[in-house]
């Protein structure tokens, strides 16, 4: 039987030799059927993932998670050891990685290289989560007074890696590794996505405010029609944690790449965002599928060769939405959960059904 391995990237690496460093004293072996990899391993992005297996949303048999992440990330790591001890999985472990990359040879072969041909080869699909901005000077820009970097090695890593999978405009005598799988899986969330876009040679927005609405207060923003909005400035302005972090909105489909059903030519589902960054000139082998309402945002991208590879602006993965825990929206609703908007949308299948798809890359 072949196996079946996931990488999951929620934050980033640098890349050395996967030996273990385990909570639980599990080598990653091959003998399991499926593993997920999961990069920076925060406590809240291994509930994430667990909230999704619980949900029966990823139906992925016989998995292993293996957490993965940089000696120079600013996460306390024990804070996870920790967790997982506590919880005496016998099916997580967390591994450290040493070597180091930067700006210059990020669209190279690298130290990395060899490593990430190798994590290629045996996986069937990488996802890559959200999280804060991209460096500027990875893209060839300026830094924008709204950018604020909190980790680079994250972003090193990941858009390293991205280069590797799938090629960029600057080295066209590069040999994308998918050449060799052309039914590997790539998905990314918000910053996901925006990697994916980066890695491959597309540009950023730095501040959607600014930039594409004009406005550069929060007052303003929450002015703007609903579908307008990429997260909620409320939260904000009252300084009160009762309120989404982000913002319901619809999106318009281009094309249906989310889904193995068929959707109706009207059907604008209800997703959210939060995010204050957005994708411009798209990378190369990129096309977009999804935009906001009114055109300005790019929502979605997939690849024109290679048929999962997908990325989206907003975040299907979010365990809100997918239990009833309830929040405010603005200051004149009623709390609400994000799951009873979906359903209220009639959006909350499309969401199932993006994850049903993804399930299928490992049940072939």
């Amino acid at each position: 039987m072949k196996k079946h391995i996931l990488f999951i990237f929620a934050l980033s690496l640098s890349c050395s030799t996967l030996s273990s460093q385990s909570s639980s004293g599990n080598n990653i072996g091959n003998n399991i059927s499926n593993r997920v990899i999961l990069t920076h391993p925060t406590v809240y992005n291994i509930k994430v993932i667990e909230n999704l297996i619980q949900k029966n949303i990823i139906k992925i048999p016989n998995l292993e998670i293996v957490g993965v992440y940089h000696k120079d990330e600013q996460y306390d790591y024990t804070k996870s050891i920790k967790y997982l001890k506590n919880k005496q999985y016998s099916n997580y472990s967390l591994q450290k990685i040493s070597d180091t990359l930067y700006p210059a040879i990020l669209y190279t072969e690298n130290d990395c290289s060899d490593d990430f041909k190798r994590l290629f080869e045996n996986s069937e699909a990488i996802i890559f989560f959200g999280g804060p901005d991209l460096p500027p000077i990875t893209y060839n820009k300026k830094l924008h007074l709204l950018t604020n970097v909190t980790d680079p090695y994250r972003h090193y890593f990941e858009l390293s890696f991205i280069y590797h999978l799938l090629g960029n405009y600057e080295n066209t005598s590069y040999t994308p590794l998918l050449e060799n799988n052309l039914n590997y899986g790539i998905y990314g969330f918000c910053l996901g996505m925006q990697s994916m876009n980066i890695g491959t040679g597309g540009t950023m927005y730095q501040d959607i405010p600014s930039e594409i609405y004009n406005t550069i207060y929060a007052q303003d923003i929450v002015k703007l029609e609903i579908n307008q909005q990429h997260r909620n400035y409320y939260k904000s302005i009252l300084q009160d944690p009762n309120y989404f972090s982000g913002n319901f909105h619809k999106i318009k489909i281009l094309e249906n790449k989310f889904t193995n059903k068929e959707l109706t030519k009207d059907f604008t589902p209800t997703v959210y965002s939060n995010h204050h960054q957005a994708v411009s000139k798209t990378g190369k082998g990129f096309y977009v599928i999804a935009s906001s309402l009114d055109g300005k945002i790019i929502e979605a991208v997939a690849h024109k060769k290679y048929p999962n590879v997908l990325g989206v602006q907003f975040h299907p993965e979010a365990s809100f939405l997918y239990n009833n825990k309830k929040y405010k929206q603005s200051p004149n609703t009623a709390r609400i959960s994000g799951k009873e908007i979906l359903e209220n949308n009639k959006s909350f299948q499309f969401h199932i059904d993006y994850w049903n798809k993804f399930n299928k890359i490992f049940n072939k």
